[in-house]
């Protein structure tokens, strides 16, 4: 496997990703794909409670404890989102298009789900993914 290091586009242009690069080189790919699986599920998962504390808090309730207490569940959920999609984006050399796609996935509810979903099926999560050549 080529090192990410080396990958012309992952730290050309920013030499402080070379740190970030470093550390998830030191990862096996599966513990990456497995991590984004997981944290997508979560984060839908807590768009879900977050939706329904919303429901709860704007409704005939009138009720804030849902958001109170699913507010910073999803905050910290949606940020670990977009570091475990970062590193797995590096790790399985994504493209840019691929890279957006699954960071702007985390803004919609549910769409980490759909994001996962695309991504397996296209073989952007296959610890075994053959990685592209360095120039």
């Amino acid at each position: 496997m080529t090192g990410i290091i080396q990958h012309p586009r992952a730290c050309a242009h920013w030499p402080a990703l070379r740190g970030l690069a470093a550390l998830a080189e030191n990862v096996e790919a599966a513990a990456w794909v497995q991590a984004f699986k997981v944290v997508a599920v979560l984060e839908a998962i807590s768009w879900a409670g977050l939706i329904t504390g919303m429901i709860f808090k704007y409704g005939p309730a009138d009720n804030e404890l849902g958001v109170t207490v699913f507010g910073p569940i999803h905050g910290g959920i949606f940020v670990i989102y977009l570091v475990i999609t970062g590193f797995t984006a590096l790790v399985q050399h994504w493209n840019f298009k691929e890279s957006l796609l699954g960071m702007l996935s985390s803004v919609p509810p549910f769409f980490t789900v759909v994001f996962e979903i695309f991504a397996a099926r296209r073989g952007l999560l296959d610890p075994q993914r053959v990685t592209r050549p360095t120039r």
